[in-house]
């Protein structure tokens, strides 16, 4: 193993000993294995290559104060990538062994969980994919799942840093009554030539709107989006196009926890200049503060638009961080042994 420097871990890929790897053949899943080399042999005719037979998820696993090693909702991420691989005809990967798989690469890979105190933590990637051949529309009769891990460090080692978001109208993230309530990789790959306009442009993350009407808030584009109030109040959008976040789901529930009204609904577009506090959420960095939202020549000052980090979303991030790493108590029963 090469040694690592905790302290200086981006996000970034980093090689591990192994990931683990199972395969679905005539109707069921087999025992799989851990393989060292990271690579993949795969048809030319592979349906994901092809028909975007892709599915992924992404979690994280904690060194904890105790010295046990916990995963994060792990079950959440499994019902989710079941609930991708249904909506794209891809042979569903069971919670069980979804947890399983989890459990024997993080064992396998135990030496590169970053020690607790260091900030860092184990990135999981569950990957799901059509690797039968198949070339006449149809879904594929092999499936190949995997689940790969590498140590990441604190996506913000200086604190909260608030970001400028763009809205880009000539672009939208999913359709409705499509498939972006799914965690498909295409869903990904629609947003990078966004993506890669607005970082141009000087911002980090784009927020989309509704792709009917373009009036309503949906999502960011690898994150979630919700607010707080001026009096107080958790609010994030209600759309059948918006991926639910596991983080998501997390927030409002912390926000329930510390007396916060908690509202998921429609946002118009014009409420955005209401907000006392507005945020990104997900699993890389569990809150990206946003300070500024630009569509066109419109520009929105979110707060009094300062370069901090509200109060709100600092104490939001603190009690999530907190739970995770073991420094609160777990009373949701979210953190799952792994070690």
């Amino acid at each position: 193993m090469q040694s690592i420097d905790w302290t200086s871990l981006g996000f970034k890929y980093l090689d591990t000993n192994s990931h683990i790897r199972y395969t679905w053949r005539k109707g069921a899943w087999d025992a799989g294995e851990l393989v060292r080399e990271p690579y993949l042999k795969l048809h030319i005719a592979a349906s994901c290559l092809h028909y975007g037979q892709a599915a992924f998820e992404g979690l994280k696993v904690f060194g904890c104060r105790d010295g046990r090693v916990r995963a994060f909702r792990p079950a959440e991420n499994a019902e989710r990538m079941y609930r991708t691989a249904r909506r794209v005809c891809m042979a569903p990967v069971p919670v069980e062994l979804f947890l399983e798989a989890l459990r024997r690469v993080v064992q396998a890979n135990r030496a590169f969980i970053p020690p607790y105190g260091t900030g860092g933590s184990l990135y999981v990637r569950p990957l799901l994919i059509g690797s039968g051949p198949q070339i006449g529309v149809a879904p594929a009769d092999e499936y190949t799942f995997i689940i790969l891990v590498m140590p990441v460090g604190p996506y913000y080692k200086g604190g909260l840093k608030p970001v400028r978001a763009a809205i880009l109208d000539d672009y939208d993230r999913a359709a409705p009554l499509g498939v972006g309530h799914v965690k498909v990789a295409g869903n990904y790959a629609a947003s990078l030539f966004a993506h890669e306009q607005a970082k141009h442009d000087g911002y980090p993350v784009e927020l989309y709107l509704d792709a009917r009407t373009h009036t309503y808030v949906e999502e960011f584009a690898t994150s979630n989006f919700f607010a707080i109030t001026r009096d107080g109040k958790y609010v994030t959008p209600d759309s059948p196009s918006i991926l639910p976040s596991v983080t998501n789901d997390t927030l409002k529930q912390v926000a329930a926890d510390l007396g916060m009204p908690v509202e998921t609904r429609p946002v118009a577009f014009g409420e955005l200049g209401t907000f006392a506090e507005i945020g990104a959420c997900g699993t890389a960095v569990v809150v990206t503060p946003v300070n500024e939202i630009v569509r066109g020549d419109t520009v929105i000052r979110v707060g009094d638009g300062s370069d901090t980090c509200g109060p709100v979303l600092q104490k939001l991030y603190n009690t999530v961080q907190g739970i995770q790493y073991g420094d609160l108590p777990d009373t949701h029963g979210w953190c799952v042994d792994v070690g």
